[in-house]
């Protein structure tokens, strides 16, 4: 438990100021930047007022890291989406709608791409690991053809894709169940959450495969090593 909370205290050390950036920027500013200019612009142009700061988010931290892998095409397409929601014209809900679309969207990539065997888990973890660990992406590349590998990464794409469309649909409900300004503080919260849960879920699951596929290897070199003793009949 010590380990546990000294871990904690550093990953707020480390990232604590990057989150608080994150949710400042796609939360607390929407929020407000709709609150001040729906008087002047009603609610639709409120609500395009108050998708910019995410979309410029998104477009700074892409140009930051300067790279085009698995990671930067999802984030670009996410980019591209909200633009094209934004432009789409039609009253307020319809644009709340287009925007929640955008998750759902993404969420269906994730299931075709586990679909045609392609699971799109693998190519995210990877593009991380390259960033971060070229070692460690060369390990995690030489465990694709294992097929205990293969399956944890489609239940893990089928899970994400499954998440984002529900996350979608709990979103599209809160658009004609409550008012925008209400919208605007649950949907960032629904969003963390839903973020947060498939996080855990991901961090447990692959601990689980990995507890497992020891447990495997074990079995079978101590069955390899009985062989190798055993007397000839």
């Amino acid at each position: 438990m010590a380990s546990r909370l000294a871990q904690a205290r550093d990953w707020v050390r480390r990232r604590g100021a990057g989150v608080g950036l994150e949710v400042l920027v796609n939360a607390v500013l929407p929020f407000i930047i709709y609150t001040l200019t729906d008087p002047r612009l009603g609610d639709v142009g409120a609500l395009i007022a108050s998708a910019a700061p995410p979309i410029v988010w998104s477009g700074i931290e892409f140009a930051r890291r300067r790279r085009v892998d698995a990671l930067s095409i999802l984030v670009v397409a996410g980019i591209a989406f909200s633009l094209i929601a934004l432009l789409g014209g039609g009253g307020a809900k319809f644009l709340q709608l287009r925007e929640n679309l955008v998750t759902g969207a993404i969420g269906l990539i994730f299931l075709c791409s586990a679909v045609i065997r392609r699971p799109l888990i693998f190519y995210l973890a990877r593009a991380t690991m390259l960033r971060n660990s070229p070692d460690e992406a060369a390990s995690f590349e030489e465990m694709k053809d294992s097929a205990r590998f293969k399956r944890t990464m489609t239940v893990m794409t089928l899970v994400w894709g499954a998440g984002l469309v529900a996350r979608t649909a709990a979103a599209c409900a809160l658009v004609f169940s409550v008012p925008i300004p209400t919208y605007l503080v649950l949907s960032p919260i629904l969003g963390y959450a839903s973020m947060g849960a498939l996080a855990f879920w991901t961090f447990w699951y692959a601990r689980l495969q990995r507890r497992l596929g020891a447990a495997e290897r074990a079995l079978r070199e101590a069955g390899a090593s009985a062989a190798a003793v055993s007397p000839a009949p």
